[in-house]
């Protein structure tokens, strides 16, 4: 498939981005195919200090706890705790570990150091207290949540006390253990005491909302969103564990579909402080139904993105990324007649492409999937104006439509890497494409 897309490259740069779309976005929520490679975390870093010098923006949110991220807000606007305390202890996932993840905290705290509260950077995680091995107790936001109501509202109107849930929540252990991800028996989420924590949960979240005009005017507004996060992520959490115990065949179907809603959630109240970058895996950013192939078969639920964009419409823009290649993992030359292939052409560093243009000129005949490697190694699905979108593989994303969306795209080879991005925003969908090397290998798409 022989496509020159040299004419359609722009640079890749945060005016570029936003300029490609109908409107400025609420919530601009970059793509990565996988984890773990910092060279896609420094393409992030770079574009969130030019939204937040250029274009205003004020907060960054990640795919990670949205608890322990707390840790990290308060370091970098405040200077509470050291940069080795937070990177141990505000990240999920194993993230503290990255050396772009740190460079970004350490970026923010300067950046705040001497500034107005009002002026200053703010960091959310976004992702459930959940990993792949087990799910939180619910402990720390129960109790957190219970507390914030004790010290403001009249004690008879809590539906317990902080003793009762001390005793039903009982040790961490029987919550957390990770036997109960394979199997639904050693799961404590359908036991009777969970069952009565949920209904305590339920009761104090109604009680936040009923309280609400006096609670926002008795707190500050950062401990009104934190009292917030924690009902969310109590009932959340709760509800996960109850579908951990669950034996029917939709069981991961739920539980895929709880996560993604817990990020929703958490993404819409990120949106309610202003303009935010969202980071995260393409499959819970994009704007179709996510897929998995799991071991008792394929999965599909709705993604993270695909909530949000339900809600805020235009105010939510995606930038998906896609792999050209890391050697080092054995991600080798993508096939030329895949979207990789064709963006891994690209001869310079950083491109911005208008989707559209692309769709037009690869005409009817969609690229070939890129097969999937491994559950890090993704490939990318491509969709011609007006397709649906095909149902990828549990390693693999899916790249914009080429109807109205952007993207970006790029190609990039840094120690033997190549990598491409592309990125879509939500309707009216205009089209644009970028990619990266960052020597002569990677490459986005947005849309």
């Amino acid at each position: 498939m022989a496509t020159d897309i040299k004419g359609m490259a722009h640079p890749f740069e945060a005016a570029t981005v936003l300029k490609m779309l109908p409107a400025r976005p609420r919530l601009l929520a970059l793509g990565e195919p996988t984890h773990g490679e910092d060279t896609l975390l420094e393409l992030r870093n770079e574009l969130f200090q030019q939204l937040v010098e250029q274009e205003g923006y004020r907060t960054i949110t990640l795919e990670s706890d949205c608890l322990t991220g707390l840790v990290v807000d308060a370091y970098v606007t405040s200077g509470t705790g050291t940069l080795e305390e937070v990177m141990e202890r505000g990240f999920s996932h194993g993230f503290g570990a990255s050396a772009a993840n740190r460079e970004l905290v350490r970026w923010m705290r300067a950046y705040n150091e001497g500034r107005p509260a009002s002026d200053r950077l703010r960091f959310a995680g976004f992702d459930g207290p959940l990993e792949i091995t087990h799910a939180a107790s619910p402990r720390q936001a129960l109790t957190a949540l219970h507390g914030y109501l004790a010290a403001r509202v009249d004690a008879v109107l809590l539906p317990c006390t902080a003793e009762t849930l001390d005793r039903l929540l009982g040790t961490d252990g029987h919550w957390t253990n990770p036997a109960a991800m394979m199997d639904p028996a050693q799961s404590v989420g359908r036991s009777a005491e969970a069952g009565q924590l949920r209904l305590l949960a339920d009761d104090l979240v109604a009680l936040l909302d009923q309280q609400a005009p006096h609670l926002i005017t008795a707190s500050s507004p950062d401990d009104w969103d934190r009292a917030r996060l924690y009902g969310r992520t109590a009932t959340g959490l709760l509800r996960y564990h109850f579908w951990m115990a669950d034996t029917s065949p939709a069981r991961m179907t739920r539980l895929c579909a709880l996560r993604d809603s817990m990020m929703a959630h958490n993404l819409l109240a990120v949106a309610e402080r202003g303009p935010a970058l969202v980071h995260a895996h393409n499959s819970h950013l994009q704007r179709e139904k996510s897929t998995m192939q799991m071991w008792q078969g394929p999965v599909e639920w709705w993604s993270a993105g695909a909530l949000v964009n339900a809600r805020l419409g235009g105010g939510y823009a995606f930038v998906a990324t896609a792999l050209g290649t890391i050697r080092h993992q054995g991600v080798d030359t993508p096939p030329p007649d895949t979207v990789e292939g064709i963006l891994y052409t690209l001869p310079g560093d950083r491109y911005v492409i208008d989707a559209r243009r692309l769709a037009t000129a690869l005409g009817d005949t969609p690229p070939a999937p890129r097969p999937a490697l491994n559950f890090t190694r993704s490939a990318t699905a491509w969709c011609p104006p007006s397709a649906s979108t095909p149902r990828a593989p549990r390693s693999s994303t899916t790249a914009p439509a080429a109807s109205p969306s952007a993207s970006t795209s790029g190609s990039s080879r840094t120690s033997g890497m190549r990598r491409a991005s592309s990125a879509r925003p939500c309707p009216p969908r205009p089209g644009g494409t970028t990619r990266r090397r960052p020597q002569r290998s990677a490459s986005a798409s947005r849309s």
